[in-house]
């Protein structure tokens, strides 16, 4: 009976040696795991995706109507007259293919043609190149009981400004002027110097109420006879 718990320690310590044996042979195994080879070195960083830029909006658009609108204005601004292949190309419009879009343009009512020269050009309110024909647009519209505006006189003639500036030092005219910073607004003829020529082509009754305003009385005064009311 002595011997049965030294039997059980001898198989207890047995069973324990050949586990440990088992876990070495396990572990020995494995092959080792090899070293990372790009641990000393830094990571690259990924490229960043590139994005190439689109071409300048020209802003013509490719709607008939936007293309005339913007077509008429560059004709405005460029002050002369034009081409239409150049016109055309300047604006990058299909002018000179497009036959919808040529017919609108053609016969808009801000477009000149001429047949001449084959040339195109804006139709401004006013047509002259001159300060005397300046000063006869400036008395018309006067006569026709108002001004002009000075941004729609150099529009039509871009050395408007200086000129109707000449004419207003030499009393042919009268300017209004912006309060902020003094920018011409409207232009109107100085009745008050008028020629004697001028005078005879308005009749007597314009001459007649012309006199009634410079007395501050509302009346017009003849000779020999009683103040009436106008």
């Amino acid at each position: 009976m002595s011997s049965l718990p030294r039997d059980a320690a001898a198989s207890k310590s047995s069973l324990q040696s050949a586990w440990h044996s088992n876990q070495a042979s396990a572990s020995s195994s494995q092959p080792a795991t090899p070293p990372d080879s790009d641990s000393g070195k830094k990571k690259k960083r990924p490229k960043a995706t590139i994005v190439y830029s689109q071409p300048a909006d020209t802003g013509t658009g490719t709607d008939v109507n936007t293309q005339l609108l913007y077509a008429i204005n560059h004709l405005k601004a460029n002050n002369g007259p034009m081409r239409l292949d150049d016109l055309a190309i300047r604006t990058q419009t299909p002018l000179d293919t497009d036959k919808v879009l040529f017919e609108k343009f053609r016969a808009h009512e801000r477009v000149e043609f001429d047949i001449r020269t084959n040339l195109y050009s804006f139709k401004h309110d006013y047509n002259f190149r001159s300060k005397a024909a300046l000063l006869t647009e400036i008395q018309r519209a006067t006569r026709r009981g108002g001004g002009i505006s000075v941004r729609t006189l150099k529009e039509s003639w871009k050395d408007a400004p200086v000129a109707i500036e000449e004419l207003e030092k030499e009393g042919e005219v009268f300017v209004t002027r912006t309060l902020r910073d003094g920018q011409m607004r409207m232009v109107f003829w100085n009745e008050l110097k008028a020629d004697p020529a001028d005078l005879a082509e308005e009749g007597p009754e314009v001459v007649s109420k012309r006199d009634a305003s410079k007395n501050g009385t509302g009346l017009s005064v003849e000779k020999g006879a009683a103040p009436r009311w106008l």
